[in-house]
């Protein structure tokens, strides 16, 4: 009777039986050597807090130039430094330019020193040696041991708090270092102010304004301790520093109100051997009175161990919403390490209370939608965004409803193109916010006004004076002597216009069909029969002379070169294919793009820096070149797609410090990563079709938000059977190269029969 009944209770009470822990999946480590630009410190899942470490603090310019060291700094953290400098609350995921890194803490012991030090020489100031042997990194929770102050150092976040926990050795004055100038790309004048205020004897408020990427970004916070604050003060670092009125008090030791540009201050406290200093810190982007709200709504005890558990429940309930099988451990930990990667950015951006601050640097309150910041769209529309539609739909119409309180926001009334804390960077090109809400639309995820939206995205594509749009428009491309880099922009250009297109026709607007239909044709512009590449144009018509296909600057093009740019036409593969000579040459052309061996004095054009994310000529590091595998499905050999997405997947990842080959760019790397090791990719976003692959699990569940699931299974994986021998949609032959948003969005199965060796399925 026990074994009969046990099953039906719990399925009549809901009780699950115990589910794998995925979390132990999760290396949040992977991606911090080099060029992933990751952290590995404590957040929730597109949380507005990122509670990591600091390993170092380089100047953005030496001797009056530009320090090409401050590059591997973009999170603040590199795998290979032996020191950390402290621990501050905001961070961007694997970019490729740095902001943020707010309010640094530094748990000290001994003389008080409040400068950094040097890496060579850290006991000069307040950073200290660490080992990775002590070092954990979990989703939500971050340990180390300080060993030069012999602290222990723990960390954990809610979305709008961090939550730090010191744990001090011995008896005497312990130092709780707030470092208000330290911040991640180091510029001389970024702080434009700082105010810290102590308000009593355990809590603390204050805010930042900084001039760094985001030119008038202001961030306030609200710090409280687990004890009473013995004395405090700090110093001023400016070179300007106006002493007038304030001689009139010591304001440098135990004087409540402390403002400068360059300040670093210090709370000192008595400690016991053992014992455990807390400091819990709230973010606002609105008020230090927003802050404290946040705080009490958050996290108003000191559970440390609570608030732990807690943050990774929340990672556990948004990792599980796709479930794989696979017998290495290894393709587990890919698979997790980019589904967390890929839930951390876009970031939330508001208090509690709904209340933010805006373009215009007003206050707005969202009435009951989620704003987000840290749109890294050049990146991110072409995966993420599309991942997001599929397995985070909600959050996607939110990050689009955010992007349009961005477009009301503007005084040049356009969408964001890379944003972040009330700011537009207008870093990148292209209008690529048009994809990401062209992409909602056509896949029926717009629970917004569509019809508005889709004004404001032709309204941002008719901008003239944006980036040689005025060009484009009375051209039909952009002369290269005008504007830089102007064949990837005209490409781009055009792209998101035929999005415009395929949204205006959805929703029945004709007009603006065909305005944008015969402006997503402009890529025809700039291919030159002659070479065979897309190549730039001068105003006279004629193309730019002593062209070099190889090379990147002063060739038309920006983190790509021809060979890659010319294969940037998602949205008509089949004509890009046709003018390019035909089936047979194109996969010849994509053939040697994986083949070929460029010289030494290419790498740095390609890829900024280092060989770093390059097979051959291809560059999964820089996001141009991701849907190119995908190409040979519109050749006639789609097992080549499938052999190359399997090496590239081998290739490019691995669950290690290096374990990404190039910036993880707010997790477009990533969420690649995850479409093709379930074997379909968004190769052209803004259409409903999904690109077959060469899936590398042996099954994945995906549990979709509308309460159905659609189920990948694979029979017969292996590294060697890479090739697709046979696919199954619903138990039915599916002789297509594509799968439908709608057949995914319904649920189902589609099952890959695999082998190892080339297969046409669909004859």
């Amino acid at each position: 009777m026990k074994k009969i009944l046990l099953p039906l209770l719990l399925a009549i009470t809901g009780v699950a039986t115990a589910q794998e822990n995925v979390l132990q999946y999760v290396k949040p480590i992977t991606g911090t050597m080099r060029m992933g630009h990751t952290y590995p410190g404590a957040t929730v899942p597109f949380g507005a807090v990122q509670l990591s470490p600091e390993t170092d603090t380089i100047p953005y310019e030496m001797n009056g130039k530009y320090n090409p060291d401050v590059y591997k700094y973009c999170a603040g953290y590199q795998y290979e430094d032996k020191t950390i400098v402290g621990f501050s609350h905001t961070h961007f995921s694997g970019t490729g330019h740095a902001d943020l890194g707010d309010f640094l803490i530094m748990p000290t012991t001994g003389e008080l020193q409040l400068n950094p030090g040097t890496a060579e020489h850290p006991e000069t100031g307040y950073r200290s040696v660490f080992s990775h042997s002590t070092e954990v990194a979990e989703p939500g929770y971050y340990k180390v041991k300080l060993e030069d102050h012999n602290i222990l150092a723990e960390m954990t976040a809610s979305s709008r708090v961090g939550f730090h926990q010191y744990t001090f050795s011995g008896n005497g004055t312990a130092h709780i270092i707030l470092d208000m100038m330290s911040n991640i790309y180091n510029y001389e004048n970024k702080n434009v102010w700082t105010y810290i205020r102590v308000e009593n004897d355990t809590l603390v408020t204050g805010f930042r304004q900084t001039n760094g990427w985001a030119r008038t970004r202001i961030e306030y916070f609200a710090m409280v301790f687990s004890k009473p604050i013995q004395h405090y003060g700090h110093r001023n670092y400016a070179k300007d520093v106006y002493r007038g009125f304030w001689r009139k008090f010591d304001q440098y030791h135990d004087f409540p109100e402390m403002a400068g540009k360059q300040i670093r201050a210090y709370f000192d406290f008595q400690t016991t051997p053992g014992e455990k200093i807390q400091i819990k810190m709230a973010l606002s982007p609105v008020s230090t009175e927003g802050a404290l709200k946040n705080l009490q709504a958050e996290i108003p005890g000191w559970n440390f161990d609570q608030v732990k558990r807690d943050a990774q429940q929340l990672w556990t309930k948004e990792l599980n919403k796709i479930h794989i099988e696979s017998g290495s451990r290894e393709e587990k930990e890919n698979f997790y390490t980019a589904m967390y990667h890929a839930f951390i950015n876009p970031t939330t951006y508001m208090d509690v209370d709904g209340s933010y601050r805006g373009l215009d640097m007003n206050i707005h309150n969202t009435n009951g939608y989620t704003n987000y910041t840290t749109f890294s769209l050049w990146d991110t529309y072409r995966a993420l965004h599309p991942f997001f539609n599929v397995i985070q739909p909600g959050r996607n119409a939110d990050m689009i409803r955010s992007m349009m309180a961005h477009y009301e926001q503007s005084a040049q009334h356009m969408l964001p193109i890379w944003s972040h804390y009330a700011n537009e960077n207008w870093c990148m090109i292209g209008y690529h916010s048009v994809s990401v809400i062209a992409d909602a639309v056509m896949k029926g995820n717009a629970p917004f006004d569509a019809n508005k939206a889709l004004e404001a995205c032709v309204t941002t594509a008719r901008h003239r004076n944006y980036d040689g749009l005025g060009y484009y428009i009375d051209k039909g491309y952009i002369p290269e002597d005008k504007e830089g880099s102007s064949v990837s922009k005209v490409l781009e250009y055009a792209y998101d216009d035929w999005c415009i297109a395929q949204m205006a026709k959805k929703l029945g607007r004709n007009d603006i069909y065909e305005e944008f239909i015969k402006r997503s044709l402009n890529y025809k512009n700039v291919y030159d029969s002659k070479t065979g590449f897309m190549r730039p144009r001068l105003s006279d018509g004629s193309f730019k002379p002593n062209f070099d296909p190889l090379q990147t600057h002063d060739q038309g093009f920006i983190e790509g070169n021809a060979w890659n740019y010319s294969l940037y036409v998602p949205q008509y593969p089949a004509d890009m294919i046709a003018m390019m000579g035909g089936k047979k040459q194109f996969a010849q052309h994509l053939d040697s793009l994986f083949t070929m061996e460029l010289p030494d004095k290419y790498f740095a054009e390609t890829e900024d820096i280092t060989r770093d994310g390059i097979i051959g000529n291809y560059v999964h590091g820089n996001e141009p070149s991701h849907h190119v595998v995908y190409l040979y499905n519109h050749t006639g050999q789609p097992w080549k797609t499938q052999d190359r997405v399997r090496m590239i997947l081998r290739k490019m990842y691995h669950p290690g410090p290096d374990g990404l080959g190039g910036n993880d760019d707010c997790g477009q790397m990533s969420a690649w990563y995850i479409f093709s090791s379930l074997g379909f990719y968004p190769m052209c976003p803004g259409a409903d079709q999904y690109e077959l692959g060469s899936p590398a699990v042996d099954k994945a569940t995906l549990q979709l938000e509308n309460g159905k699931t659609f189920v990948v299974d694979v029979k017969n994986q292996s590294d060697k059977n890479v090739y697709v021998q046979q696919v199954l949609l619903n138990g039915k032959p599916w002789k297509q190269l594509t799968i439908s948003h709608s057949d995914i969005m319904n649920g189902g199965t589609i099952t890959f029969v695999m082998g190892a060796k080339p297969k046409d399925y669909t004859k």
